[in-house]
Order: structure tokens, then sequence, then C-alpha cells
């Protein structure tokens, strides 16, 4: 059947189902190896519609049945507030009398207007190169006009994108967007999954289609049996629409992501946490290291401290001997307790690094837990990197997290973990499972079950979520988890591309970017990282312990400017005055519209030409004022503003190759 989204959202072309059922026995109704087109999906008949309420989500449920098969299906969609943004999920249920092989099941198909006018804008990323995204036309070479009114059928052909294990934006991002660039309209969707996913685009006879799923048989292995009477339910989605283009329909997901997020005290507080991992300690943590380093945080205002990885070992080799996390006691001699007790002493909050679903192949918890509690294919456990993986389908996995977090919270005082996870274990365990793909989504599933109940065990417990920087950053995760770790880049000069992108898939008061200022940098190079840092959620590192007075206060001033625009950033949506960041760009922009008049713009000379001109579509036909809020003391760049264009003009000045600015940009009296 054909439905439109609630409150004015997209219209369905004609013949696009919304549920699409790829089934041994079924397969498809058209040969391809697309995820539309599917027998089961062109038998859906509808059976009724109706609705619910769930807190301040309304919820609308489509009851549609196929008669061959006996599959019905019943597809969620919730909103909430007034904003143009949908969460889907699709239910199937076997009603018949015979057993069903589920290949895939789409959460969620949409038919979307023709194709010659699209822009499909997508990102792709990797261990430190996060979040580069391009915007193409389809017709540029994806989705070529094949002129099929002649032949009076669908194509075969698609533009896909697939995350494959558990590194779900480890190589491609789970969300991707259609901008129509004749009627103005855009798409924007994110697979809400940590792991393995799959979206496609591509052309039918009436014009373009959109197909979201979780895993399935053809990428990830993924096989569901379904016995008489049994369910099966997908990954959520989310769809964000607005008729008046592209930023628009970011700021709809922006204000749909909040709605996601699980109600939190960080939400409101969002304090600067420093780390003293990158660029500073990188693993190796002792007491003597770390007490001037807490005092030189704490005085340069940080509100969390975070002993990051090497806490728990006695030598340098940790990387496989991790899983039990207890305290070195060569490091603290005295325990980590001296170490914690500073930390809560200069009034921080102290967090730990933490790998939860490893074990390390040397770790005594290797061999004390049973091998269920692992992933496995064909009765061997699975090792990536010198560690096993954790299966948290298991109780006794379950309850081994469960002690240490319980442990290191009651017992030792902390408030923060940051959550790594640096393995990817591939498609999945066979154990217990129809498939590999099946058993991977069942600890997928489990893992989110478990940090839910962690936090309703520690409600005010701070969790960040990291994965090598950001191999899986998603929204299943990032709905639960306060804040993201966008990457491991330990180049200044590579991370403003990364940074500036972020907010595209992660909100601006989640995405977490490293400034790690160092003794040895110029002024101009410590105020490039800072900014970075200020484009979103402030993550300090750095040898702050070794810092002049002159460079400590330069840190200290960027840690006010973050006090002060922190609780706007929490109500701002992004757009970006360059064009979406290059990798190898010169000049980079991302600007935050606050709730409020301001607009928040971090801006990255990165060599070329020292002047650069910009896009401010929300300020066109308004005077405005420029102000430099970070950093004060270093030449100011000059400025021009053209009204009427909506173009800002600026050129820095010093003579440095890499500098950066954070401005506040605000509507002047008598502007409309």
């Amino acid at each position: 059947m054909d439905i439109d989204l609630p409150s004015g959202g997209p219209a369905a072309i004609a013949g696009q189902p919304i549920v699409e059922v790829l089934a041994a026995g079924f397969g498809r109704a058209h040969v391809s190896q697309r995820s539309v087109r599917t027998a089961i999906g062109h038998g859906m008949r509808l059976l009724g519609r109706s609705e619910s309420s769930d807190g301040s989500w309304h919820e609308q449920h489509i009851d549609q049945r196929d008669e061959a098969s006996g599959l019905r299906s019943r597809t969620t969609v919730r909103t909430t507030g007034d904003t143009t943004a949908w969460q889907v999920r699709t239910t199937v249920t076997n009603d018949g009398a015979e057993p069903i092989l589920l290949l895939s099941v789409t959460s969620l198909a949409l038919g979307l207007p023709p194709v010659d006018g699209l822009d499909l804008v997508s990102g792709d990323g990797e261990w430190l190169g996060e979040g580069r995204w391009t915007r193409r036309a389809l017709r540029d070479g994806l989705v070529p006009d094949l002129n099929l009114p002649m032949h009076g059928q669908d194509g075969r052909g698609r533009v896909a994108r697939v995350g494959t294990g558990t590194w779900s934006t480890g190589t491609h991002q789970p969300s991707g967007a259609l901008a129509d660039r004749a009627g103005g309209g855009a798409w924007l969707w994110q697979i809400e999954h940590n792991g393995p996913w799959r979206w496609e685009v591509g052309e039918r006879l009436g014009g373009a289609y959109l197909a979201l799923l979780g895993p399935t048989d053809l990428d990830h292995q993924w096989q569901q049996r379904l016995e008489p009477g049994e369910s099966f339910t997908t990954v959520p989605v989310s769809v964000a629409y607005s008729p008046d283009g592209f930023d628009q329909a970011v700021a709809a997901m922006t204000a749909h992501r909040r709605a996601l997020r699980r109600p939190h005290p960080d939400r409101d507080a969002l304090p600067v946490v420093f780390n003293d991992y990158m660029n500073t300690l990188m693993g190796d943590p002792t007491t003597a290291k770390l007490l001037p380093l807490i005092d030189a945080a704490a005085d340069a205002g940080a509100e969390v401290f975070c002993v990051d990885a090497g806490w728990y070992d006695n030598d340098a080799a940790w990387w496989d001997s991790v899983g039990e996390w207890q305290p070195s006691q060569t490091r603290f001699p005295r325990g980590l307790e001296e170490v914690i007790a500073r930390i809560r002493q200069r009034g921080l909050v102290a967090g730990l690094w933490l790998e939860p679903e490893v074990i390390g192949v040397r770790s005594p918890m290797q061999d004390k837990l049973p091998p269920a509690a692992f992933l496995q294919r064909g009765g061997v456990r699975l090792v990536e990197h010198g560690r096993y993986h954790l299966d948290l389908r298991h109780p006794a996995a379950v309850a081994h997290l469960d002690e240490v977090v319980d442990r290191l919270v009651e017992q030792l005082g902390v408030g923060y973990f940051k959550l790594d996870y640096n393995i990817d274990p591939g498609t999945g365990t066979d154990l217990d499972a129809d498939s590999p793909g099946a058993g991977l989504l069942g600890h997928n599933r489990a893992h989110l079950d478990w940090l839910d109940r962690v936090l309703d065990r520690h409600p005010g417990l701070i969790l960040e979520n990291c994965a090598s920087g950001g191999m899986r950053a998603d929204y299943a995760l990032l709905a639960r988890l306060q804040l993201q770790s966008t990457s491991d880049q330990q180049d200044w000069r590579h991370y403003p591309p990364i940074a500036a992108s972020a907010p595209l898939s992660i909100l601006p008061e989640q995405a977490a970017s490293w400034a790690y200022p160092q003794p040895e940098m110029t002024a101009e190079e410590a105020a490039f990282t800072l900014v970075t840092g200020l484009a979103g959620r402030l993550y300090l590192s750095g040898r702050l312990d070794g810092m002049t007075p002159a460079q400590h206060q330069h840190v200290l001033d960027a840690v006010e400017t973050y006090r002060d625009i922190r609780h706007d950033l929490a109500r701002a949506v992004p757009s970006w005055p360059h064009g979406l960041p290059g990798w190898d760009d010169t000049w980079l922009s991302l600007a935050l519209r606050s709730a409020g008049a301001d607009t928040y713009l971090a801006v990255w000379r990165r060599g070329g030409d020292a002047t650069s001109t910009l896009r401010l579509d929300h300020l066109r036909g308004r005077p405005i004022a420029v102000d430099v809020l970070f950093p004060r003391h270093l030449p100011a760049w000059t400025h021009s503003w053209d009204a009427a264009a909506g173009t800002l003009t600026l050129t820095a000045t010093g003579g440095a190759s890499h500098a950066a600015r954070l401005f506040r940009i605000t509507p002047t009296e008598g502007s409309r």
C-alpha cells in the first residue's frame, strides 16, 4: 500500500509499498538485487489503521497482510511535537501454517519524486577520517537515465550504502539525504542501529525510491526463521522532511534527535570534560603524571576529569590483557583511590576509560566466563586484535559487566565512563541463532538493554560513546549515551572537517571534538585546536601542566567561552556556510543557529588565500553585528557583510597559515 507520512510529509509514488519483505520461497516480484519489488511486499493489502500515544509521542499504526505467505505487518510511525520528522519500525508476524525464512525486511520504504531533480547527500568515514560528506546529482553517474517508460518496467540498479559488523559508522554513514533541486524539498534519514544496516536509492517508473533496513541476508548473512505465530521487529529508522530545502530538513532531524534522547542531567549541565589521553598521556597514566594534570585541568575550568586507557594494567602492554578492570598497583602505588580523591577534591567528576565488550586473550577473565558468553563461529570464540568479544545475550557476560560498573561507581566513586570499542567482530555469531547475522542482531539489542539498565541503576552516571573515535556513532547508542567522541585524529590540522561535519549526523551538544593545546604550540595553533573543540561539546586534553601562565589563560578563555554558549548550543541547529566540509578544503565553517537571535560561527583557515566568502542565507537582507568570541587576544580578522546577497567576507590577519576564530553574529536593531 501507499501512505502519506503525517503532518505534510513526503508522499509515496504509486506502487511503492512501505513494507518490503524478502523471504525464501517467495523471493522478488522483479528480479534484481534491490530491496524493493518483493513478492510479499507486492502482495501486502491494508487491514486497517489505528493511533495511540506513548508519553509525548503520537503513534500511527498501519496494519497489512500478504495472503500468499500469511505474513502480517504492522508499521508504527512515531512523531512528537511539531517537527516534521518521524521514527518508523515494522513488525512482521507469521499468521500462516508454515515457517517463513526471512532474508530482509525494510523498516521503511518510500517513493519519492523523479530522479532528474534529486541530489544525493551521503557520508563516508574511516578511522581518523570520519564524516566525509558529499552532495551529488543522482543523474551524475549514480542513476543513469535508462528511459524506463519505453521499457515499461522498473530498473534494476541502485545506489546502496551498507554498514557491516558493529562499527556502524566505520565505513559509511547510516544516514543520508535526497534534496530536490527543482521543488526545494529535502528528505533526511538515519538508521538507528548499533550493528549492520543498508540503505538504498534507485529509480522506479514513478520516480525515485528509498529503502531503509537493518541486517540482510545479501549483505550480512542475516536470516530469521519465523514459526507460525512468531514475530520479528526491524531496527528503528527516522526520516525528516522539509519543503524548504536541505538545511531545514537538517533542522527537523536535529529537533527529532533531541526528542529521541533519554532524559539525563548531562543534557542541561553539559560539563567540560578533560581526558588525559590525546597527545598527552596516551594510555600511560601514573599517579605522578596525573596529579599535576588534574590540578591544571581544574584550574582551567574543567568539570570532569577522565583517566583514559592503561589504569588497569601493571605494564605498558595492556592491549590484550583487558577485561578484569582492576586498578593497577604499580601505576598507582597508593592506589587509584588517591587519584580519584584528588579529582573529587578539586570539584571534578571522576571518570575512567572502559572497553566493556571485550576480553583480552591474556586477561584473567578469558577462562573465568563460559565459552557461550563470547561471540563464536563453528564453536570457536572469535578473536580480533588480541581480544575476544562478549555476547551480551548471555547472563554471565552481563553479570560480569554489571559487577565491573557497579564496583567502580559505588566503591571508587566514578561518575563518568568513556566507553570505548576498538574491535569489530564481523558478521556475528552462529551460537543459538538462525544465522550469524541474527546472532549479532540479538547481541546488538542486548547491548542496548544493558546500557538502559546501567543508567536505570545509576541515573546520574555520564556515559561517553567512543569506538576508535567515531566508528559507532549511531542513534541507537546516542539516544542513550550523553556524548560522542568524534575521532581519534591526533593532527590538529586535520580535525576541522571532522568537527565541522559532525552536526550533520550528531547533535552539536553531543559531538565532542578534541581540543589539545600544547606548550610548544604557537598562540594561533592553540587557538585553532580550541576552536575545533568549541564547535560542539568541548573535549579537552593537552599538557596543561606544562604551560606558561599566558598559555594557561588562553585555555581558560576558551573554557569560559564554552560555558557562556553551551546552553545555546543545546538548542542550536547547524548549517554550513562554505558548503559541506571537504577533507582538503583550505577554508571550512560551521554555523550553529541558536534558538534566540545569535548565530555562532566557527571558521578555520588551512593555508591558501587569506580571504574567503561564505553564505549566511538565514541572515540575508538584515544588518548584523559580528563579534569575536574566541580568541580575543589575537589579531582580529576583518570582515564585510553584503546583506542583499547574504554573504560574509572574512580576511585572516596576522600571517599564520593555519588559524581559526569563533564568532557570534547577531541581527542589529531595525532588522526584520
